[in-house]
């Protein structure tokens, strides 16, 4: 059947196909144009976990969010579609985060890893892993790239992405990254993981091509990570909670500290949304919750608004959604907030995505 056919047969009313793939929708991966790669992957998780189980949780949550996107109501139509993730990581993830947990003890007690060779063979194996989990990120997203379509990161927590910055990398001359979350992730080999979740940024600093970093919400940091930022000088860009909330209790309003955050980003902009950038309520079970933060409609209007502008969306990475033992609301709010930044990128890159629906208020 071809991609009309299926089109003219399906009906975007009804639930979703529960043997589809994510959103319910019923295209195959050739018929996609946005490719959504799943990262099961939560080897250095340094207080909560779960983040593995991300994927699986937004795939279940997925068919019961409503296919007519107020915004973007015919987004379905250019086919999304969770491809399998890189051969190995949930495998990896479980063996490595078993080795992980007696460094991570052992220097939390004040430890000195030198003196303890077993756990300094342990780390150097752990960081060849997660070495080779980026290296697996990084030629799956060419392989779809290649192909033409829009490529875009499911975690998983924030090591995840870094593989697929240095994809975009290999595509793009220079980009920025809209870095939504609680924590800067400047530290550097944190507790000894060269690639942990709380070094993602401080990595993709690394790659030369990342021109600038925008941070927006940011309300926990260490010493190091300051110093990083200030080495960086204009390179980074940092947007506190803290900062933010006085400017709009002093009357600025958010529309005008969105239009500041876009403005310093460069032309191209790959999204990073770290999802404990939300009020806790949203995310309850995520790994590093922080009090704070801004809520969905925040978030999805500054995602709305530098779709709108003459910025190039050239991809984004949702991370660190972890499911509750007895309830999906991490799952159901990851998976509309993926469903929106999916409508977002396509919008951006003039995709066909319909006409906002306007409702009569009188």
């Amino acid at each position: 059947m071809t991609k009309q056919e299926i089109l003219q047969s399906f009906d975007p009313s009804q639930p979703g196909l529960a043997d589809a793939t994510i959103f319910g929708l019923p295209f195959s991966i050739e018929d996609s144009e946005i490719i959504v790669i799943p990262v099961p992957w939560e080897v250095t998780v340094s207080y909560g976990s779960g983040a593995s189980k991300g994927p699986e949780a937004i795939l279940e949550a997925s068919f019961q969010v409503d296919l007519n996107h107020q915004e973007f109501p015919e987004l379905w139509k250019l086919g999304i579609f969770l491809d399998e993730s890189p051969k190995g990581i949930k495998k990896n993830s479980k063996k490595y985060k078993k080795q992980a947990a007696p460094i991570i003890e052992a220097l939390e007690s004040g430890a000195v890893l030198d003196n303890h060779p077993a756990l300094r063979k342990s780390l150097d194996k752990i960081n060849y892993a997660c070495s080779d989990m980026v290296e697996a990120v990084r030629e799956k997203t060419l392989h779809w790239l290649n192909q033409g379509k829009k490529v875009v990161l499911l975690g998983g927590d924030h090591s995840t992405p870094l593989g697929y910055y240095q994809a975009l990398a290999e595509k793009h001359d220079n980009f920025g990254i809209l870095h939504l979350d609680a924590h800067m992730d400047f530290r550097i080999a944190y507790e000894g993981f060269t690639y942990s979740h709380a070094s993602i940024m401080y990595n993709a600093l690394q790659i030369p091509h990342i021109t600038k970093i925008v941070q927006v919400g940011i309300r926990d940091f260490c010493e190091q990570e300051v110093d990083v930022v200030k080495q960086q000088g204009s390179r980074v860009v940092v947007h506190t909670d803290s900062d933010l909330k006085k400017e709009t209790f002093e009357g600025k309003t958010w529309q005008q500290q969105c239009d500041q955050i876009i403005a310093a980003l460069p032309q191209k902009v790959s999204i990073s949304f770290d999802i404990d950038g939300l009020l806790p309520w949203y995310c309850p079970n995520t790994g590093t919750p922080v009090p704070g933060g801004f809520s969905f409609e925040q978030a999805a209007y500054l995602l709305s608004r530098l779709a709108e502008t003459d910025k190039e969306i050239i991809g984004f990475d949702l991370v660190e959604v972890a499911p509750g033992e007895n309830d999906d609301w991490d799952g159901n709010v990851g998976a509309r907030m993926l469903f929106h930044m999916c409508g977002v990128l396509a919008k951006n890159n003039k995709m066909e995505v319909g006409e906002k629906i306007v409702f009569p208020r009188n």
